[in-house]
C-alpha cells in the first residue's frame, strides 16, 4: 500500500508545470488527485499552451493514482465553491488542498513578458497591472480556495492546505514576485492560526528553480535545481505527516523537507536548499 492510498487531495493549477509535478508526486504516492485548472483539451487553453487538465489527469493514473480531471478557473470564487461541493459530494471529504495558481509568466518567453519589461525591471519603470495581476493572481485563488476547503476540514478536525510560494526573507529581485509571494506567506501564516484550533495544517512551500515546460523550452534548463516531481514528492510527505500541524504557518523548502523526510529527486540526488541572488 501506497502511503496516500484512497486519500483524496485536489491540486489548483495543475495542467503543467509546479502544480502538475505536484500532482503526479501525489498519484505516485497512491493518492486520489482531482487536477484542476483553465486549459482543457476541450476548450481554450492559457497562454497558448498546449497541457491540459485532462492529460495531467492521465499522467497520475499513469503514474500510479486516480486522476481526476476538472475544469476551473480559480480566480472565481463560485467556481471554486462548485468544485469543492463536487469534491465533497463524490469523495465524502478532502484531505488536502494545494494551490499552484501562478499567472505570472503568462506572457513571458524567457526574456520579456507581454508589457515589454524584463525581470527585475525597477518598479517605476514596469506598468502597475504587471504588479497588480501578479499579487491578485496568486494571493486571491489561493485565499478562494482555502475558504472553500476550510469548512470540511474543520468538520472533521483534520487537513492540511499548501500554497505553493517562495521563502520572501530576502527580497526575491523583482517587485511583481516578491510581493506575490510575500502575500502567499502572510495568507499561510495568518490562515494557520485560525485554523491550528481545529487540527488543520496550512504550509507555504519555497520550491527551488523547477525545471518546468517553460523553463526548458526557454532553454533555461541547466540553471534548474530540481524537477516538478520533487516538488510533488515534498508535498506527500508533508501529507503523510501524522501530524498535519508540524509545519503549520512556515515556509518550508522542498530540499529541507527531503532532508527531513528521506525522498529525493527522480535522479537519486537531494538539491541544496535554493536561493535567490
Amino acid at each position: 500500500m501506497t502511503i496516500l492510498s484512497q486519500a483524496t487531495t485536489l491540486v489548483a493549477g495543475a495542467s503543467r508545470g509546479v502544480g502538475r509535478g505536484i500532482a503526479l508526486g501525489l498519484g505516485e504516492a497512491g493518492a486520489r488527485v482531482v487536477v484542476t485548472g483553465r486549459s482543457s483539451e476541450a476548450g481554450p487553453r492559457t497562454d497558448g499552451r498546449q497541457e491540459s487538465v485532462e492529460d495531467a489527469a492521465r499522467a497520475v493514473h499513469a503514474i500510479g493514482g486516480a486522476g481526476y480531471p476538472y475544469i476551473c478557473d480559480h480566480r472565481r470564487e463560485r467556481e471554486v465553491d462548485g468544485l469543492v461541493s463536487w469534491m465533497l459530494r463524490r469523495f465524502g471529504g478532502i484531505e488536502l488542498a494545494i494551490c499552484s495558481v501562478w499567472p505570472g509568466n503568462e506572457g513571458f518567453d524567457g526574456e520579456t513578458y507581454a508589457d515589454g519589461s524584463t525581470w527585475g525591471t525597477p518598479f517605476w519603470r514596469r506598468p502597475a497591472a504587471h504588479v497588480e495581476a501578479s499579487l491578485t493572481g496568486g494571493l486571491v485563488p489561493a485565499l478562494f480556495l482555502a475558504r472553500a476547503v476550510a469548512p470540511a476540514m474543520v468538520a472533521a478536525r483534520r487537513g492540511l492546505i499548501v500554497l505553493v510560494s517562495f521563502d520572501t526573507a530576502s527580497y526575491l529581485g523583482d517587485i511583481a514576485y516578491d510581493l506575490a509571494k510575500d502575500a502567499l506567506n502572510r495568507l499561510a501564516f495568518a490562515a494557520a492560526e485560525e485554523l491550528a484550533p481545529h487540527g488543520v495544517g496550512v504550509v507555504a512551500l519555497s520550491p527551488g528553480h523547477v525545471a518546468t515546460e517553460r523553463v526548458v523550452e526557454a532553454g533555461h534548463s541547466e540553471h534548474a535545481t530540481e524537477t516538478p516531481l520533487f516538488v510533488g514528492r515534498a508535498v506527500a510527505a508533508l501529507a503523510a505527516d501524522p501530524d498535519p500541524l508540524r509545519h503549520t504557518g512556515q515556509v518550508v523548502a522542498t530540499a529541507d523537507l527531503a532532508r527531513l523526510y528521506g525522498f529525493t529527486d527522480v535522479d537519486g540526488r537531494v538539491p541544496e536548499r535554493f536561493r535567490i541572488g
